[in-house]
């Protein structure tokens, strides 16, 4: 059974830091490259961070650039995103996503999601 279990949310004043983390089963995590997506009340979810499955390539969203930062443990199967300086506009239930793509076979599983929530 796959899962993707994240955990690390809260309320945080702007500022301040969080480390979410992504705990993954069910699958061979290695193989995967992990993102991390966020979705604001009435707003599309939006990609925050992407590492590919062995770490060598990082992409990060403008509006996290500097701030967040995307890491993996291939022995623990676990993704992280360690966010500081968070802004209010940080504010989001956030997601972890994995991606295996093998010429046109696509497989991808999301996590239920941890509310960050930035406020004074």
């Amino acid at each position: 059974q796959v899962q993707l279990v994240e955990s690390g949310g809260g309320l945080v004043q702007p500022g301040g830091s969080l480390r979410l983390s992504c705990a993954a089963s069910g699958f061979i995590f290695s193989n995967y490259d992990m993102s991390w997506y966020r979705q604001a009340p009435g707003q599309e979810r939006e990609l925050v961070a992407t590492i590919t499955n062995l770490g060598s390539e990082i992409n990060y969203a403008d509006s996290v650039k500097g701030r967040f930062t995307i890491s993996r443990d291939n022995a623990k199967n676990t993704v992280y995103l360690q966010m500081n300086s968070l802004k209010p506009e940080d504010t989001a239930v956030y997601f972890c996503y994995a991606f295996l793509r093998i010429m046109a076979i696509k497989t991808d599983y999301w996590g239920q999601g941890t509310q960050v929530t930035v406020s004074s």
